[in-house]
C-alpha cells in the first residue's frame, strides 16, 4: 500500500511527487511509500513554450520539462515509485484509503493526489459528484474543477493544479503541487508545519 499515490505527470503532479521525495531524511516522511502514475501523454505541457517563467531559460518547451522533471525524480528521489503506462479508471474509497484502478491493475493509498488536466473529458469514475464548471476559467472552453477547500476534496483525497480551480500557468499549477506536498508533509508530522529544502 502507498502512504500517497498522485496520478498525473505534468507540473502539478511531478512537483508534488519532487516535493514528497525530497523529505525522505525527515523522520516523519523517510518510510513512507510514494507513488506517482506519471501518465503525460494529454498534459497541456506538452506544446507549451515559456519565456515568461522565473528559473526558466526562454524558450524552454513544456516536453523538455517533462523529461527533465522525469529524470530528476528518478535520478534525485528513486524511492518515489513511477508507474508508466498505465492510465487511471476509478477511484473507490476503502476504510483504509482507497483503491486506483487503472488500464492494467489496481493500486492502494492511504492518500491520493488527483493531479490531471482540467478538461471536460476526465473519465476517472469515482469522481463525478465533485465536478463542477471551472471557476477560473473561459466558460466556453467548458473546464472543470473538482469541488475542494484548499485542495482538500475530502479527507485523504486532494486535487492540484488547475483541476484545484487554479488557471493554467506553469509557476501556478506546480505551486499547487508543492502546497499540496506540504499539506501532506505537515499530516505526516502530525500537524505541525512542515515544508523541505535541501541545503548546499
Amino acid at each position: 500500500m502507498f502512504d500517497a499515490l498522485i496520478i498525473g505527470g505534468g507540473a502539478a503532479g511531478m512537483s508534488c511527487a519532487l516535493v514528497l521525495g525530497s523529505a525522505k531524511n525527515k523522520p516523519y516522511a523517510e518510510h513512507k511509500q510514494i507513488g506517482i502514475i506519471a501518465h503525460q501523454r494529454t498534459s497541456h505541457l506538452q506544446s507549451a513554450l515559456f519565456n515568461n517563467v522565473l528559473g526558466l531559460a526562454p524558450g524552454a518547451t513544456g516536453q523538455s520539462i517533462l523529461e527533465s522533471g522525469i529524470k530528476q525524480l528518478t535520478d534525485l528521489y528513486p524511492h518515489v515509485e513511477q508507474i508508466n503506462d498505465e492510465k487511471v479508471s476509478e477511484i473507490i474509497k476503502t476504510t483504509e484509503g482507497f483503491k486506483v484502478v487503472t488500464n492494467k491493475t489496481t493500486h492502494t493509498s492511504k492518500l491520493v493526489v488527483i493531479a490531471v488536466g482540467y478538461t471536460n473529458l476526465l473519465t476517472i469514475k469515482g469522481l463525478e459528484k465533485y465536478i463542477e464548471s471551472h471557476p477560473r476559467a473561459v466558460a466556453e472552453k467548458e473546464r472543470i474543477w473538482l469541488k475542494n477547500n484548499n485542495h482538500l476534496i475530502e479527507n485523504g483525497l486532494y486535487v492540484a493544479g488547475t483541476l484545484a480551480g487554479w488557471r493554467s500557468q506553469f509557476a501556478i499549477a506546480s505551486g499547487s503541487g508543492a502546497q499540496v506536498a506540504t499539506d501532506i508533509l505537515t499530516l505526516w508530522n502530525d500537524g505541525k508545519d512542515a515544508q523541505v529544502h535541501d541545503k548546499v
